[in-house]
């Protein structure tokens, strides 16, 4: 596409003088109108309450004698990493060792740092690779920290940022993908070239041990540390969904673990797990998509192929994920959106359920130490129901570590799921959360890249929403995950109006049903959900009464040139196919969007520092409106990167202009 075909091509300049002053201009008008009230005050205090509150649960994460957790609150605002004991942790009050305090680091430095996770040496845990970003951006700053002295090391392994890959070998040694310099990254903007970086010498002399194409998505590279099952692996990743991994041999050597491209793997001491996401014949043999296949690795490796399946999905239930403790490996599946957890034996595989999933609700684990003990963490929560963290050891006592506190009143409320028919005939679920009255609803979406919206407990959204009288739905469309590969790859590439379809049967079947009014109906979705939300108002404003658009994509023309577009080709397509863009430019909001429609109120929300989804998205749509005569609310945050806020105050104020601008869409 041209300039002369996109005028508002210049918004896509992130920190061009012109755009920034553009977008100064809609803060101060959103920023006027919609915060001047007393509700709004409300909100920002009472959603920052929820964001600050110092019961809410705080997850561990094993690291040899230790548990990690990091930490934000409204005396660490960019927040605080810290550790203490399992004994400690399990008290009302831990005693927690700080590690590294951010605010301090950006104070003492005047820089916004945000902390963006450690990689932690094992089995010792006393050397770490830090990752900060500014202002909450994917790209990075790592330095090495030591764990015993509480400082950053000196001389220690050290990169500017970038989009960085790194991970420990050996005391001495890591694996590093960054920014080398010209053709070290992908077109997508991630690591292109792994190589082995020892210590005490400049990074330029790092060995390449494994380089992907240009084009693919990424390459990776890492050391499995388990005690007698050390080994390293290094791949490529050619789009969003497949990957060819290699065993890397101490002399370079590359075997293939030779499975479907699109089929995930895992190794885990003698165990090879293989998760197909389409059916794969082997040994005359057929898994389906989705099921979870187990081998020796070993013995796989050399060409056998012994495989035995400990997961089958069927029409209801599929697979979330797993974990393995030392001896056992726990599965978590989910039956029509609802949780189960199952543990299995190795060698026998016998299956038992591992108790703690609500009825209606989610659960996960949390954390593992499949190094030393059986061990688990496990989260559970539901709509009305707040977060639980169970510490157990499988095949013995669990009990409950941390409860976090009701915050919202959930008198009369109920939680009921219902399904409604797509326009091809398919049966979409969806969650209703309210207390029967019909009235303010709104309708939350995302369906894509195989990702799953189950039941889990929002305080923010209770307080804002619920206990104002408004009613809130999940529709769990095609194009996620909530049952398995399949619900993906029906609304991928070609088929993505599924999803849309799917989307706006559920927006009807709310309508029907009497739980609410088309003009009393909003909905809201980020990301790949702020596209949902981008084609539910050019293609469907007549079934909504307001739409939340935040960190979305909108121009699908031009995504694959911005920032990392590329990356998701594989799930939209590729506009500069003639074939792809016929079908693209049928949803593409940016270009749906037209002078003399009449459109439901929206309010995009988005961030400077998003280095994922280009705010010129965002930018350009809202500009395009006001063009039109249109008067869209637009809020652009300066920092906060894609989750569009970098600290727990500007999280509040985000949240809660979205909630005063769907009040007064709806309720007022």
């Amino acid at each position: 596409m041209t300039n002369l075909d996109d005028p508002f091509q210049w918004l896509e300049g992130v920190t061009d003088a012109d755009a920034l002053g553009w977008v100064r201009e809609r803060n101060a008008e959103t920023t006027a109108e919609l915060t001047g009230g007393e509700r709004f005050t409300d909100l920002e205090r009472e959603i920052l309450e929820v964001l600050d509150a110092d019961d809410r649960v705080p997850y561990p994460r094993r690291r040899g004698d230790f548990l990690y957790n990091f930490w934000q609150d409204a005396a660490n605002p960019r927040g605080v990493w810290r550790r203490t004991t399992l004994e400690s942790f399990r008290t009302d009050s831990p005693e927690w060792d700080v590690l590294l305090d951010i605010d301090a680091l950006g104070r003492a430095e005047d820089e916004n740092w945000v902390w963006k996770g450690a990689a932690v040496l094992r089995p010792d845990y006393h050397l770490a690779l830090v990752e900060l970003s500014r202002g909450g951006a994917d790209a990075t700053e790592v330095r090495e920290f030591d764990l015993r002295t509480r400082a950053f090391v000196d001389g220690g392994f050290t990169l500017p940022e970038a989009k960085t890959r790194v991970g420990w070998i050996d005391a001495d040694t890591i694996y590093v993908g960054t920014d080398f310099g010209e053709g070290s990254l992908t077109t997508s903007g991630y690591a292109r070239v792994m190589k082995r970086w020892t210590r005490g010498t400049p990074v330029t002399e790092a060995v390449t041990v494994f380089e992907g194409k240009p084009e693919d998505v990424s390459a990776f590279a890492y050391r499995d540390h388990t005690p007698g099952f050390e080994r390293d692996f290094v791949g490529r990743s050619p789009d969003f969904f497949t990957s060819e991994e290699f065993l890397l041999g101490p002399g370079g050597e590359l075997s293939r673990i030779e499975v479907p491209d699109d089929a995930s793997t895992s190794v885990h001491r003698e165990w090879l797990l293989i998760h197909p996401r389409t059916d794969w014949t082997v040994g005359g043999t057929t898994y389906p998509a989705g099921s979870l296949l187990l081998a020796d690795f070993d013995a796989y490796m050399a060409g056998g192929r012994e495989i035995t399946m400990v997961f089958e999905p069927d029409a209801h239930t599929s697979l979330q994920g797993w974990s393995w403790t030392k001896n056992y490996l726990v599965l978590s599946e989910l039956q029509d959106v609802k949780s189960r957890l199952e543990v299995l034996t190795p060698g026998t595989w016998e299956r038992a359920e591992l108790p703690g999933a609500p009825e209606v609700g989610s659960a996960h684990i949390v954390d593992t130490d499949p190094d030393s003990s059986d061990e688990y963490f496990l989260e559970s929560s539901g709509y009305l129901q707040p977060t639980t963290l169970v510490y157990g050891v499988v095949g013995g006592d669990a009990a409950v570590v941390k409860q976090a506190p009701a915050l919202f009143d959930t008198s009369g409320l109920t939680v009921s799921q219902h399904f409604a028919t797509s326009d091809d005939g398919t049966k979409v679920p969806y969650f209703v959360v309210g207390d029967g009255t019909p009235g303010p609803t709104l309708l939350y979406g995302y369906g894509g890249f195989e990702i799953a919206l189950t039941p889990g407990y929002s305080a923010s959204m209770g307080r804002a929403w619920l206990a104002r009288g408004g009613t809130y739905v999940v529709a769990n469309i095609r194009g996620g995950g909530e049952y398995g590969p399949a619900w993906h790859r029906a609304a991928l590439r070609d088929k993505r109006m599924r999803a849309y379809e799917d989307f706006s049967s559920v927006a009807k079947d709310l309508v029907a049903r009497g739980v609410t009014t088309a003009a009393q109906l909003g909905m809201q979705g980020g990301s790949n959900g702020g596209l949902l939300a981008g084609v539910m108002l050019t293609r469907y404003p007549e079934l909504f009464g307001a739409v939340v658009c935040q960190v979305p994509l909108l121009d699908m023309r031009r995504y694959h040139i911005l920032l990392a577009g590329a990356s998701w080709m594989a799930e939209w397509g590729d506009p500069d196919e003639p074939a792809d863009w016929e079908y693209l430019r049928h949803y593409s909001p940016y270009h749906l969007v037209q002078s003399g429609r009449t459109y439901p109120p929206v309010l995009f929300e988005t961030s400077t520092r998003d280095d994922r989804v280009h705010p010129g998205h965002a930018r350009k749509m809202a500009a395009r409106m006001v063009e039109q005569g249109h008067a869209p609310w637009y809020y652009e945050n300066i920092e906060g990167g894609h989750g569009a806020a970098a600290d727990n105050k500007q999280r509040a104020f985000m949240a809660a202009l979205a909630w005063e601008f769907l009040l007064r869409s709806l309720a007022d």
